[in-house]
């Protein structure tokens, strides 16, 4: 199931398995509040942690023990297993006569977020094994999520305060949680946030930053590029942090448009976020390739020599900024 639809699913009782994965990790510390929230009233006697790492042949029985215990002074346990990829024989062997016939006072919580390694058996198909999808959510939920939070707490925000704080914190629902609670605080005398609000009380991710840069360059807008630069500058990257941010952008936004893929698809080769890569491929195709290509090679071009001694970190982030605006007539300026 959708994490959206988890929280309704406890109305009906809490399932004996749960499996947590996918990308966002505020789905899965939220989903485990929940379940501790509603079921566990003596966590110090109650809830146990174990390292899926840790449970490989015999050291397995460890595990079955754990969930085999019933409650006490709660109406549920809960065993937490994370990074769990069970191997099909550990699974046929230890696994698979557990998930079977479940203890029902027990709640095992499976919660993935690296990626298996080897052969393992997928968790998800397994019997009485309840998966919640902990993936990105689409623009319209995140964007319903964070107007919920500040009507809930009776503050008015439009559609371009909520758009901007999803935009400055990259999709991140951790993020996204966070600087949404410090603008409730921030608003909470006045009940009203306006986009300048947003502007000054949420941090713009460095990933932004360097979106914002790109942005500029598509529009010719050097006084903004330079701008959001000497902001990165003044609050601790140095010169070589930016010009490597404005490499890895290019290059991302160059691989993009090479890539005849789904954002989905994209970002899964790339090993980037999916929304990162909409915005990025939005950015490639009002650039063109071509122009896309130049910057990310003008960038590389700089750091090399930057790395080899020929020019000092300085001199190759002012080559590149006058480069990426005024072409040939800056390759002799530094």
């Amino acid at each position: 199931m959708k994490f959206v639809l988890f929280k309704k699913s406890l109305e009906e009782g809490a399932a004996p398995v749960y499996l947590f994965d996918g990308e966002e990790e505020y789905f899965k510390e939220r989903g485990e509040e929940m379940l501790k929230a509603k079921f566990l009233q003596e966590p110090s006697l109650n809830y146990t942690v174990m390292q899926g790492d840790s449970l490989k042949g015999t050291q397995m029985t460890g595990l079955l023990a754990a969930v085999q215990c019933v409650p006490f002074m709660s109406e549920k346990r809960i065993v937490k297993v994370t990074d769990f990829f069970p191997s099909e024989k550990d699974y046929t062997t230890y696994l698979k006569p557990y998930l079977e016939n479940p203890q029902r006072d027990t709640i095992l919580l499976i919660v993935n977020s690296a990626a298996p390694k080897g052969k393992t058996v997928d968790l998800r198909k397994a019997p009485n094994v309840t998966w919640v999808d902990c993936s990105r959510a689409d623009e319209d939920t995140v964007l319903r999520w964070i107007y919920t939070q500040f009507k809930r707490s009776g503050i008015a925000a439009d559609t371009d305060c909520c758009e901007r704080i999803m935009r400055y914190c990259l999709f991140d629902m951790s993020r996204i949680s966070g600087e949404t609670q410090k603008l409730i605080a921030y608003a909470w005398d006045t009940k009203k946030i306006t986009p300048a609000d947003v502007d000054a009380v949420v941090y713009r991710d460095t990933e932004y930053k360097t979106y914002e840069m790109s942005n500029a360059l598509g529009l010719k807008n050097y006084g903004k590029f330079m701008a959001v630069q000497s902001e990165l500058l003044a609050k601790g990257m140095d010169e070589t942090a930016v010009l490597n941010a404005l490499c890895s952008y290019f290059r991302g936004m160059f691989e993009i448009s090479l890539l005849q893929k789904s954002d989905a698809e994209t970002a899964k080769v790339l090993g980037m976020k999916e929304y990162g890569v909409k915005m990025s491929r939005r950015q490639a195709e009002t650039m063109g390739r071509r122009r896309v290509e130049e910057c990310f090679r003008s960038i590389n071009n700089a750091l090399n020599r930057m790395k080899a001694g020929e020019i000092s970190a300085a001199a190759a982030l002012q080559t590149v900024n006058l480069q990426l605006f005024f072409g040939g007539n800056a390759n002799n300026a530094v």
